[in-house]
């Protein structure tokens, strides 16, 4: 028999909220019953009711969530404290087991809004029918009642700190069961607090959601092929993975102090132990010599706003009658040979993770990456380009910056055929299914810089 829970959400990301509960569903292997009313489904207010078999899973979704602030066993809602009452009076039989001799306390709170101490002792007096007869303890009840009540958000006006208390939108009732225990996570992982990061260093909250796209868990295996200074690295080993690591940049890994940043980063969260290796090369031309190795691939794929992809190459191609370099020049200073490299277009970069994907992942892995996307050009299509047999859209989040956006997309791999590695050709960039599209991501660095004016898009270079 399913029971509703009321599930309290901080409100950021809100895009991420369903694909970050059905992937920790998933990855505890139960289901979630949404509403069937679309607007119980809307993610524009804190409050959603879900149904669940057990309290356990309700425990599971709070403790792993980033984005879950409070679950309660649901009760009753009302856009008044009469309608409220009335509910809750019908469901009597799921809270008076709890009315003889349960010590419990009430919480009295609100969204946009800070209700005034003298009215939340009203709203907890409003409820002595249900004739609770334990103690009042307020530090460690046995039982937590709690109250929402849900205000407009009036963010950015000014008033009186109490102005409007009362005229709430609707209120809601329950049992708390758990509070979020995964959301302090974010301020553990903070980047200001790290002893190594970079300018392109994803920020932990970002970090900690798309380790929960990738089911991070003890004993998996995960892999990010433009590691960089290792955001997501760290919060997929704190919940029990290992990682593997590459770039093209290894000073972007190392750092300039002896000891390479990740690992001392790593270590300042106790995880060194968890991050396998880190190995500099460049994911088009990479060591892998068979596939099927890896849990899940989790990147930020640079894009060109802050730091632009490369892979090895000549930006113009050698003259046809220039004869090859020689094997082995002798370098006075005995510096180390460094190769030349070239923009990596992001379309083209794109495709071929989800190629790398196929080939790298074990079946029902996942790949979890950010694209960036033109707002008014984006259409569903761009994504849908991207895909080969074999593999599938779970997820495609988008984190709004207004002209331009970039989307969490998450597949996953369907099939347990054997690939062949991608080749890294140019031509393969689009699918053989959309043969003729041209995604709105394409070119996406010059589009940036200029103002993401329409027909100014130059030939192409890189991303992030």
């Amino acid at each position: 028999m399913l029971t509703e829970y009321l599930f309290v959400f901080a409100q950021v990301h809100e895009e991420f909220r369903i694909p970050e509960l059905l992937s920790i569903a998933e990855l505890y292997d139960f289901e979630i019953k949404f509403s069937e009313n679309t607007e119980g489904r809307k993610t524009a207010r804190p409050f959603m009711v879900l149904e669940l078999e057990s309290e356990e899973h309700a425990r599971l979704l709070a403790k792993r969530c980033i984005l879950v602030k409070y679950v309660c066993e649901f009760y009753a809602r009302g856009a008044s404290y009469e309608e409220l009452h009335r509910q809750n009076q019908a469901r009597a039989p799921q809270w008076e087991k709890y009315a003889a001799g349960t010590s419990f306390k009430f919480m009295v709170t609100a969204f946009n809004h800070t209700i005034p101490q003298w009215r939340q002792k009203d709203v907890v007096e409003s409820f002595s029918y249900m004739d609770f007869q334990g103690k009042i303890e307020m530090k460690n009840p046995e039982i937590t009642l709690a109250c929402f009540e849900e205000y407009r958000d009036k963010h950015g006006t000014t008033r009186p700190k109490d102005e409007g208390d009362g005229e709430f939108e609707e209120v809601w009732f329950g049992r708390l069961i758990e509070v979020g225990t995964a959301r302090p996570l974010v301020k553990k992982f903070d980047v200001k607090k790290r002893v190594y990061y970079g300018n392109t260093s994803m920020e932990a909250e970002i970090s900690l959601l798309m380790a929960n796209q990738t089911l991070a868990a003890p004993g998996k295996l995960m892999y990010d092929p433009f590691i960089g200074t290792g955001s997501m690295a760290y919060t997929t080993a704190h919940f029990g993975a290992f990682v593997y690591g590459s770039d093209i940049d290894g000073r972007q890994m190392r750092g300039k102090a002896k000891s390479p940043g990740i690992i001392r980063a790593a270590a300042q969260y106790d995880l060194a132990n968890r991050i396998m290796d880190l190995c500099t090369f460049d994911v088009t031309q990479n060591p892998w010599r068979c596939g099927g190795l890896f849990d899940a691939i989790i990147t930020d794929p640079p894009y060109g706003v802050r730091a632009g992809a490369k892979r090895l190459g000549r930006k113009t191609p050698r003259a046809p009658n220039e004869a090859p370099p020689p094997v082995h020049v002798p370098r006075p200073d005995d510096q180390p040979y460094i190769p030349p490299t070239k923009p990596y277009e992001l379309s083209e970069l794109a495709r071929d993770l989800v190629l790398l994907g196929r080939y790298m992942l074990k079946p029902r892995g996942r790949l979890v990456f950010f694209l960036p996307t033109v707002t008014e050009e984006y259409k569903e299509v761009d994504v849908e380009a991207m895909l080969c047999e074999g593999m599938e859209l779970v997820a495609n989040s988008l984190q709004d910056f207004g002209s331009w956006g970039r989307r969490l997309i998450t597949i996953r791999k369907t099939t347990t055929d054997q690939y062949p590695p991608p080749s890294f050709d140019p031509a393969h960039a689009v699918t053989e299914n959309v043969a003729t599209h041209v995604p709105a991501h394409k070119d996406f660095r010059e589009k940036y810089f200029q103002g993401f004016k329409k027909g100014e898009a130059g030939t192409s270079e890189s991303e992030q």
